[in-house]
C-alpha cells in the first residue's frame, strides 16, 4: 500500500486504518507507546533490527497522521519523546481485538503442528 492511500478520501474504513499502520514497525511502535511516553533511542532498543532512519520515518509519518505527539525538550542536548495521542489510543483500541484474533490464529498453528516465527515484540 502506497503512502498516499493514507491521504485518500475515496477508500474504505478498513483501507483508511490499514493505511495508517502499514508498514513492517508501525503496529509494533503504536504498541510500545500505550505503556507511554517513550524517547526515541528506548524505542529503538526495544525493536532490534529498526535502523535509526526507519524509525524517525515512522515516527514522522505516524505524526503526521495524527497517532503520536512529540515533544522536544528545550535542553542540551535536545530531549525528543512520543507519546500516543488520544486519536492513537483510539486506534491502538480498535486494534485490541484484531490482536486477540492475531494470538489465536498462531495458537491453531501450533496446534497444527506449525511454529510461529519468533518475534522481537508482541502486540
Amino acid at each position: 500500500m502506497t503512502r498516499s492511500r493514507a491521504q485518500d478520501l475515496n477508500v474504505c474504513g478498513v483501507t483508511a486504518a490499514i493505511a495508517v499502520i502499514d508498514g513492517k514497525w508501525k503496529t509494533a511502535l503504536l504498541w510500545l507507546l500505550e505503556s507511554g511516553p517513550h524517547r526515541p533511542g528506548e524505542l529503538r532498543r526495544q525493536l532490534p533490527g529498526l535502523t535509526e532512519k526507519v524509525l524517525t520515518q515512522a515516527l514522522r509519518e505516524m505524526e503526521t497522521d495524527g497517532l503520536v505527539h512529540r515533544e522536544v525538550h528545550e535542553v542540551l542536548p535536545l530531549k525528543t519523546v512520543y507519546s500516543l495521542t488520544a486519536f492513537g489510543r483510539d486506534l491502538s483500541e480498535a486494534l485490541a481485538p484484531v490482536s486477540d484474533w492475531g494470538h489465536r490464529r498462531l495458537e491453531k498453528l501450533i496446534e497444527a503442528g506449525g511454529s510461529p516465527e519468533p518475534s522481537a515484540t508482541s502486540p
